[in-house]
């Protein structure tokens, strides 16, 4: 029973995670050619960052007994570059707020692994949220 609940957070996680690849990967190939290519690189870096995130995910999902999900939760397409900024900001607060909900729940259910997991991916996600609001502040 607790395996499944914490299956189906990871599974959430993944879904988030998926989405953030796709949503960076997409900012950083429509925003090319745009006023500022040092943004658009730390896309790709975030994309990059979040692909390690879904793996390591994925595969406490499957020590835990589940199946990775594959699904996408939803993305926005272009833009201008300070709205790319500012919707990665605001799916980064999101995925902080997820992250801290999931690792409270890994210790309801005494699974210091995947709590320890959550902690490091929620460091990195907020270290992705520190830099995009900097970047904000500059646009």
């Amino acid at each position: 029973m607790a395996k499944d609940i914490l299956i189906k957070a990871l599974n959430q996680d993944c879904t988030e995670e998926l989405q953030a690849i796709i949503q960076y990967m997409v900012d950083h190939m429509m925003g090319e050619g745009m006023a500022n290519p040092a943004v658009i690189e730390i896309f790709k870096s975030h994309a990059m960052s979040e692909m390690k995130h879904y793996e390591r995910l994925a595969e406490r999902v499957i020590y835990l007994g589940g199946v990775p999900a594959t699904s996408v939760g939803p993305f926005k397409k272009g833009g201008t570059l300070k709205e790319m900024i500012e919707n990665a900001l605001n799916d980064e607060q999101k995925a902080i707020k997820q992250y801290r909900e999931h690792i409270v729940l890994a210790e309801k259910h005494d699974d210091s692994a995947t709590r320890l997991l959550l902690e490091q991916i929620l460091l990195e996600e907020e270290n992705h949220a520190h830099e995009l609001e900097s970047l904000a502040e500059g646009e």
